[in-house]
């Protein structure tokens, strides 16, 4: 009896030392910083767009409109923050600036600005305003700034690039904590440059002299991150489209230097040499600005849901816009729009039906229980399964002891350690035969795979390529109702 405890004790102590030695594994290649983790895992959020052309009904103002012309009277950036909130959104991105150079806020550094406006006489501050109403429904704040400023008289001499570090100082110092700034890709044409109506052109690689106004963003916002369509690299990439989708394969990765193909922009550079993640940006109109004859043209739900899956649902974010009426309102008939998206979002992923299930996996990093298969499913996204080094082919079996029904995939990498998968696929057990449900390339943060429904009892998940021994946080598995088109 003595020798048979002696063993167990022995054999048991051999378990926690094997658990207790093994090492998790190492980063490979570029991994996330702590601010692009934070920006990631916000997965949604709004641009509001509004300036004097919202006045004029042009995409773009030319400069030279009005002051006069901007006054919302019934301006409420409560109800914007309220809207966003109950959409699921976690942060708005206010166009403090664009391209015509008319300001949102009373900047000292020019005229062209709400303070000489008729709104609220002169006294009002938009961008303040939403800040406060942002604190109060516990969302994230963003800054849009446009580089170029068609109304500025000093666009395109280097007088310009301290005014636009002015402006930015301003923003970033006196609204609280910025999550993002977002500077737009259009830089030079023509404008009315301070009376000048002619045309400039700028190298838009150098002319702002980026490496220098990023640090001061940083110096300014330390928790901040940068989206830049052009220029030094920043930490956010465009995904080469506005139609609400990237790359069906999509590496969080880029080289620092160089310039980007315009394609890779879709889907990222395998081996890039730094992580630049894809924000993809989008309107729930066909307009970036408010347009009357697009209050019958907002995005369906089942367009919406579609963005959704080819964003969030391949490794990105999803930056949805609204434009702002004259009034200073969002339109009723976009408010409806983003709210039916979100109560169908949350009823498709409603119910995770792994929660109780058993699960398996082919390789289990040093047989150590903190890797085991289960912390797929533990609803810890800091836990996760992990292959012994050298082991980039391994599957995952998910037994829910009875039949169920489902038609949607998800799965997650532990991404502050490198993204690593490049193929995987996902079968169910059909009449005691594997039947392949669907495959994909690359994983990253998130990936939503859908398929027609299946009833089965067990599914199986296998990585069939990666770069390095593969290290997944979440799996789920859900029946999404159907959405019908109306």
């Amino acid at each position: 009896m003595k020798n048979l405890l002696f063993g167990i004790a022995l054999s048991a102590s051999s378990i926690f030392t094997s658990c207790h030695q093994t090492k998790a594994p190492a980063p490979y290649g570029p991994v996330p910083s702590e601010n692009q983790m934070r920006w990631q895992e916000m997965e949604y959020y709004a641009f509001v767009h509004f300036s004097l052309n919202t006045y004029t009904n042009q995409p773009w103002g030319y400069g030279n409109e009005d002051v006069n012309l901007f006054n919302p009277t019934e301006l409420d950036c409560r109800q914007w923050a309220r809207i966003c909130k109950q959409a699921g959104m976690k942060g708005i991105i206010i166009t403090a600036k664009h391209h015509c150079g008319f300001c949102l806020w009373p900047s000292e550094y020019t005229e062209y600005s709400v303070k000489n406006s008729p709104w609220k006489d002169g006294k009002g501050d938009v961008v303040r305003e939403l800040a406060n109403a942002c604190r109060e429904y516990d969302l994230k704040l963003g800054i849009y700034l446009s580089p170029w400023d068609r109304n500025h008289a000093d666009y395109g001499k280097p007088a310009y690039i301290t005014y636009f570090r002015n402006q930015l100082r301003e923003l970033l110092t006196n609204y609280g904590e910025i999550f993002e700034v977002w500077y737009d890709g259009a830089n030079g044409g023509s404008g009315y440059y301070g009376g000048a109506d002619e045309n400039r052109t700028i190298d838009r690689t150098t002319f702002y002299d980026w490496k220098n106004t990023y640090q001061l963003v940083r110096e300014l916002q330390p928790n901040i991150v940068i989206w830049n369509d052009g220029g030094d690299r920043a930490d956010l990439r465009w995904v080469g489209t506005e139609a609400g989708f990237v790359g069906e394969t999509n590496w969080s990765l880029l080289n620092a230097a160089g310039d980007v193909p315009f394609n890779m922009l879709h889907y990222g550079v395998e081996n890039g040499d730094s992580w630049v993640p894809a924000e993809v940006n989008t309107s729930i109109r066909p307009e970036w600005f408010y347009h009357p004859d697009e209050d019958a043209k907002v995005k369906t739900l089942p367009q919406l849901m579609d963005t959704y899956y080819h964003s969030i649902g391949r490794n990105g974010t999803l930056l949805l816009n609204f434009p702002i009426m004259p009034n200073g309102l969002i339109h009723p008939n976009d408010e409806k729009a983003a709210l039916e998206f979100s109560k169908a979002v949350n009823e498709a992923f409603a119910v995770n039906l792994v929660e109780k299930a058993q699960v398996e996996a082919s390789n289990v990093r040093g047989n150590a229980g903190k890797f085991a298969a289960s912390k797929t499913i533990d609803n810890n996204q800091i836990t996760y399964w992990a292959t012994d080094d050298g082991v980039t082919k391994a599957s995952l079996t998910i037994d829910f002891g009875k039949p169920i029904l489902f038609n949607r995939f998800l799965v997650q990498e532990y991404i502050r350690l490198g993204q690593r998968v490049k193929a995987f696929t996902v079968e169910a057990l059909v009449d005691g035969k594997w039947k392949e449900l669907a495959g994909a390339t690359t994983i990253g943060y998130k990936r939503i795979l859908s398929f027609p429904t299946v009833e089965a009892m067990q599914v199986r998940f296998t990585i069939t390529d990666s770069k390095s021994c593969p290290v997944i946080s979440n799996i789920g598995i859900y029946n999404a109702p159907q959405i019908l088109t109306p």
